[in-house]
């Protein structure tokens, strides 16, 4: 098939006989119709109804090696510096039929990630996990199937290793190993879109020694296992979906995260990537971190645009667009989403190959996307609200719109240019208030593929300082040591890069050396 639509998606996600999905404290049976998750569901279903509209259709399906024919670009492995680029576009792309995040970005990134490591591993001498996965891949990119990425851990105290923490579960762990398969226990933490999807792809979060082996684990699990307990958490103005309006929660498509509980849940063997192979754990962590990044370069820029939009026309409904000061700031959002994109496109075409048909983002401008999507879409939203006015913050509701001892004073007092209505003006603040205040675009821009600081580490571990000092003292007439290569920027190569080019699996004492 390699292509669903819509509506198969939805048909296929209603029925969950093993996993719980619990929204304030209740069971969820189907997520399809419950007004909480109705919402996220919609959202993810247009990365389905992508491949069939005619303006998003190109972007939206690729070919597939592994299977002989077109696949949903969300399940496809990168093939190119182009394919990297047509990802971002195509998050751009879908932000401006959601106004939300659709949910199916980190499963992508998670499916390339163990594509690369799995053959690094392959090229080492270790080939069962590529086969595995592969098998894996081939299934997914058939039956169009809706991943759900889930790496970070609950983590328990920050200072501490999994294998130190007092709570061994603070970080999902292997707790038994048949024949068969592998018994998992432990959480995954802020887990989008996860309640909506049909497999989870785990990933462990963060770089292990030896002594954290049974935490160094990746795999498959279709969503609906014995065992797994879903826990969706709260939002912003999330009450609003339960109302049954048509304004006060727009735009009505949105994401969710998840708390994922593994209460000893079975992993059967063949969907097992990575058991107990903490040496290849730091390599997994850069590479899928560095996929994430880049593509916030283009959902964010797709939801400034949503801003920008909706800014402009607020500004026009009371009469304003053309003043200086409004056009000057306008002008301001403008940038800073077009450099939140154009770092993004940076990281696409120049990728980087660390294996044959393995094609992976450029890590310097991948790391610099997302720390400019931690800035700047506050900025974008300071703006907005500056332009929008306090009534952003304490417009009536649309009850009150539609209360017939109240409309007429509403509309009265709400009009503004002639030719809006007082519901023109309710429903762009409303849109304006949920997308740019909202997790999508406000917490999850700082937080989402790792907070600010992580992207600094990178920066610092990547630019070779003392190569551009020795460059500076040769200018200055100084002694130095520079060695001129064709190479243009002063960076070092990433642990995946060195990995790429050794002859052997990293060893023990490569680590610990670290």
């Amino acid at each position: 098939m390699g292509l669903r639509t819509g509506e198969q998606y939805l048909e296929a996600i209603k029925v969950r006989n093993k996993a719980e999905i619990y929204v304030l404290g209740k069971e969820v049976k189907d997520v399809t119709t419950h007004p909480f998750l109705k919402p996220s569901v919609m959202a993810f279903k247009a990365t389905f109804d992508a491949p069939w509209e005619e303006d998003t259709k190109e972007l939206a399906r690729a070919w597939s090696p592994f299977i002989n024919e077109e696949v949903n670009r969300f399940n496809h492995i990168h093939r190119s510096p182009e394919d990297l680029a047509a990802k971002v576009k195509l998050l751009r792309k879908i932000s401006h039929k959601t106004g939300a995040c659709f949910q199916r970005c980190v499963g992508f990134d998670a499916l390339n990630t163990l594509y690369i490591i799995t053959e690094l591993m392959a090229q080492k001498g270790k080939t069962e996990p590529k086969e595995k996965f592969v098998e894996y891949l081939k299934t997914v990119q058939k039956k169009d199937l809706a991943l759900a990425g889930a790496m970070t851990d609950a983590k328990g105290v920050r200072t501490q290793k999994p294998s130190q923490q007092k709570n061994k579960d603070a970080y999902v762990r292997v707790t038994e190993v048949t024949k068969d398969g592998i018994y998992v226990s432990g959480a995954k933490a802020n887990i989008t879109g996860v309640a909506a999807s049909e497999e989870i792809v785990v990933l462990p979060t963060r770089a292990m020694g030896p002594e954290d082996q049974d935490y160094a684990v990746a795999f498959s699990i279709p969503t609906d296992t014995e065992g797994i307990k879903i826990v969706v958490g709260r939002q912003l103005n999330d009450a609003r979906r339960m109302e049954e309006g048509d304004i006060d929660a727009l735009p009505y498509f949105y994401n969710h995260e998840g708390l994922v509980i593994f209460d000893n849940v079975f992993v059967p063997m063949e969907r097992v990537f990575l058991l107990k192979d903490w040496q290849y754990t730091s390599q997994l962590v850069e590479i899928f971190s560095a996929y994430h990044r880049q593509g916030y370069g283009g959902c964010k820029a797709g939801l400034g645009d949503v801003i920008i939009g909706a800014t402009y026309n607020l500004a026009k409904q009371i009469g304003v667009e053309k003043a200086s000061h409004i056009q000057e700031k306008i002008t301001e959002e403008i940038f800073l989403t077009e450099t939140m994109y154009s770092a993004g496109i940076a990281a696409s075409l120049n990728a980087v190959q660390p294996c044959p048909n393995c094609w992976w983002v450029n890590p310097m401008h991948a790391n610099v996307t997302k720390h400019l999507v931690a800035r700047f879409p506050a900025q974008i939203s300071q703006l907005a609200i500056d332009i929008a006015g306090g009534i952003i913050g304490t417009a009536p509701s649309e009850w009150d719109l539609k209360n017939p001892k109240l409309r007429e004073y509403i509309a009265k007092y709400l009009q503004g240019v002639e030719g809006y209505t007082a519901e023109d003006r309710l429903r762009m603040v409303r849109l304006l208030e949920n997308v740019s205040m909202g997790v999508a675009f406000m917490i999850e821009s700082v937080h989402g593929a790792g907070s600010p600081a992580a992207q600094r580490i990178m920066f610092s571990r990547l630019y070779d300082l003392n190569y551009s000092e020795e460059v500076a003292k040769k200018l200055a007439g100084m002694k130095s040591n520079v060695r001129f290569t064709e190479k243009a920027e002063p960076w070092r190569e990433t642990e995946t890069e060195k990995l790429a080019k050794s002859k052997t699996a990293p060893s023990t004492e490569d680590k610990l050396s670290k």
